[in-house]
């Protein structure tokens, strides 16, 4: 029997943890197995971890050997910051001279750090001059830190990013007297040193709880015969090592959603849109733009950081969002779940139940309002009426979709609040899911607005078991096409068995010149390696924001086992469809205009002759790797590659009356998309390509693609 390779994903969710087993070589589900999320198991949710996949393992005969690859979510982070279960952090400030000092006193005593939940992290501030920086005096340092009650040190030096040698012995000596620290130069590189010392204070307040729940959960699958490495999710949807989370636990916020992205990425070829994640208590909703999701700067107690993670608005309602009516009118859906009251859904209970359903009014948690409904049924049972129970009224959902319930047992369910609010059982189910649709309709209109998404590009796409109860009515709603997969309830756990290892780094760099950008990708390369990438797997895209002035540095591997692609090859004819459904098309009317090896570049005739360039490159799997509705494409070879985007550059400049919009910039060679969008100037682009094209020959075939901005 030949040996399996087999990748395992465990997602913890807020009420059930799930372990999804998959082909290395097909990507195909060779198993599933969900337990409950252990929030009171003294382990905390670690203990369902091992027990998901131990479940996995033994449910679905999978060998420990044949695991390559490993790794799970987790809330731990996230948790311990919302219960203000955080450590005492000792701030040690340094600074060279008199007036850096003065300044960095003040920048890096920051107080206690609020969390936004009316808990904080408690600090002990105390300040260093470098230049009397010794063993001996960091140890004392540290030591008063530890008497005034702090259990982890924060080093934060004045222009730490460009010395960092000061924090790391500092980091240290606090390593030889027992006490976790943190270097602020370790969370970022960027200058800021009150943004920096906060990102480290948060990250350092989590080190205990994170390095003792990393290490127990490492043990327990070693004991299983498990000996691929241990990854845990980032929340920029990377996965990183044991070691690089006790060092950096913070990356590891809002690593549930970023799982559902990747999953969203890899196993629905999703390339642009706004994704859902719906659960049963909130909905976290954000985009995916060019094949990657949306990354910013996560913002805790109302004060933004220095830590990347996922784009994400969170909302108070989803598929089990509770009804409240009050005055006999219908005045909101959610935020509290039936989950949160302990209740069944209508749509999840047997017919022959429900018998002389009754509304009764409660009050789900101490402070909220009482005029939540829930239905007593003649045998004394409590259920709840939900967006999922609506939308199975309405019949938007579909029997593939977790959210697909008993039709005839949500209509007898909806009866009563229809008879109370004075409509039919289909009007009020349609008015519930427009009261949920209306606070979900404004963040889809915001995220199109902020990241430029063009209303033909705009895919909903749906995770999550609670996805099919709200996705169909937004879509109805908005006219926009939606994607719910046929696995949406165990997505986020796909995601965590197909991600790949992401680091960053950023810096402050005006006018960055080629060689500054090399050093930074080496520095990126670096760290993806650090964090269990294989050193040939890795790529690296940059970015640059010029009003900022800061470029970063992105990087991307696999882990030990180099994984094949995820589905067999797209023909042309194949990739030709998966176009023309992108552009709203046909087949027929849908024309190749560019190709290399790997990548095909398809635009619409009929477009054409309306003066518009609609362009989607599609790669030989059929993912679109880019789709913009107007640009210009070029074919060449890597030695002409300058020449095509200064031809194109003036081509595609738009010259509005008060200002310039110039053109973003896509360069295809082999089966790779260097993205340069939102690059500022032609010359930035120039310096960035400079350090990309020694990796191919000068006769290499490559398109460059220009798209047009507009305001």
């Amino acid at each position: 029997m030949v040996k399996r390779a087999i990748r395992m994903g465990i997602d913890v969710g807020g009420t059930f943890t799930k372990a999804v087993a998959l082909d290395n070589d097909t990507h195909e589900i060779l198993g599933k197995a969900s337990v409950l999320t252990t929030h009171t198991h003294e382990a905390g949710v670690a203990a369902g971890v091992v027990k998901a996949f131990e479940r996995c393992l033994s449910e679905n005969n999978i060998s420990p050997d044949e695991v390559i690859f490993i790794a799970h979510s987790t809330t731990q982070a996230t948790n311990a910051l919302l219960e203000g279960d955080v450590a005492e952090v000792g701030i040690v400030g340094m600074a060279s001279g008199f007036f850096e000092g003065l300044l960095a006193k003040r920048q890096t005593n920051l107080n206690d750090v609020p969390l936004g939940t009316g808990k904080s992290i408690k600090t002990h501030h105390m300040y260093l001059d470098v230049k009397s920086l010794s063993n001996a005096s960091a140890k004392t340092i540290i030591s008063e830190l530890k008497s005034r009650g702090a259990r982890v040190v924060v080093a934060s030096r004045a222009f730490g990013v460009d010395s960092t040698a000061e924090e790391s012995l500092l980091q240290d000596v606090a390593a030889q007297l027992g006490i976790p620290a943190t270097a602020g130069h370790e969370i970022t590189k960027l200058y800021g040193l009150t943004v920096r010392t906060r990102s480290a204070v948060i990250n350092a307040s989590i080190l205990p709880r994170m390095f003792e729940t990393a290490k127990s959960t490492e043990g327990s699958v070693r004991k299983t015969g498990i000996k691929a490495p241990l990854m845990i999710m980032r929340g920029d949807g990377g996965v990183m090592d044991i070691a690089e989370v006790q060092r950096r636990p913070v990356l590891t916020m809002l690593s549930g959603p970023a799982a559902s992205v990747i999953g969203a990425l890899m196993y629905l070829r999703a390339s642009n849109g706004i994704y859902f994640e719906v659960g049963g208590t909130s909905t976290n909703i954000g985009v995916i733009k060019n094949g990657r999701p949306t990354i910013n700067y996560a913002v805790v107690g109302g004060h933004r950081t220095a830590i990347s993670s996922l784009d994400v608005r969170v909302l108070g309602v989803a598929g089990g969002s509770m009804v409240r009516i009050s005055g006999g009118s219908l005045v909101d859906v959610g935020p509290r779940s039936a989950h949160i009251a302990g209740l069944g859904y209508a749509a999840f209970t047997d017919e022959s139940e429900i018998v002389d359903p009754v509304i009764e009014f409660v009050q789900p948690k101490l402070g909220d309002p009482a005029d939540y409904v829930t239905l007593r049924l003649k045998n004394g049972k409590r259920i709840a009426v939900t967006n999922t129970c609506a939308a199975n009224v309405l019949k938007l959902t579909r029997p593939q979709w977790h959210a697909y319930g008993n039709y005839s047992s949500c209509c007898k369910a909806m009866k009563p609040l229809a008879e109370m609010l004075g409509m039919t059982i289909e009007e009020t189910a349609r008015a519930i899911l427009t009261k949920a649709t209306d606070k979900i309709l404004p963040i889809v209109e915001a995220l199109a607005r902020e990241y430029k998404l063009e209303q033909d590009q705009i895919m909903l796409v749906g995770c999550g078991g609670g996805a099919s109860s709200l996705l169909p009515f937004t879509a109805e709603r908005t006219g926009l096409k939606f994607k719910i997969p046929e696995q949406a309830e165990v997505i986020s756990s796909i995601g965590v068995g197909l991600a790949m290892v992401r680091d960053v780094v950023e810096r402050v760099i005006p006018n960055p010149t080629s060689e500054d950008i090399k050093a930074i990708k080496r520095e990126a390369r670096q760290a993806a390696i650090s964090s269990g990438a294989v050193p040939d797997t890795v790529e690296i895209y940059i970015e640059i924001n010029a009003q900022t002035q800061q470029v970063r540095a992105i990087a991307l591997g696999s882990t030990a086992v180099q994984t094949t692609d995820l589905l067999k090859e797209a023909s042309v004819e194949e990739s030709r469809a998966l176009a023309a459904d992108s552009m709203c098309t046909t087949p027929e009317d849908t024309v190749l205009v560019g190709q290399t090896p790997a990548l095909f570049v398809f635009s619409s005739k009929a477009a054409k002759q309306k003066g518009k360039h609609p362009i989607r490159v599609v790669d030989r799997k059929g993912f679109i790797k880019v789709q913009r509705g107007d640009a210009a494409v070029q074919e060449g070879t890597v030695s002409s590659v300058s020449g095509l985007i200064d031809e194109l550059w003036e081509t595609m400049t738009n010259y509005k009356s008060d200002m310039i919009l110039f053109p973003d910039v896509y360069l295809c060679i082999g089966g790779r998309v260097l993205d340069y969008s939102g690059m500022p100037s032609k010359d930035h682009i120039m310096n960035v390509i400079s350090t990309e094209l020694d990796e191919f020959l000068p006769e290499d075939q490559s398109i460059v693609v220009a798209a047009k901005n507009d305001l």
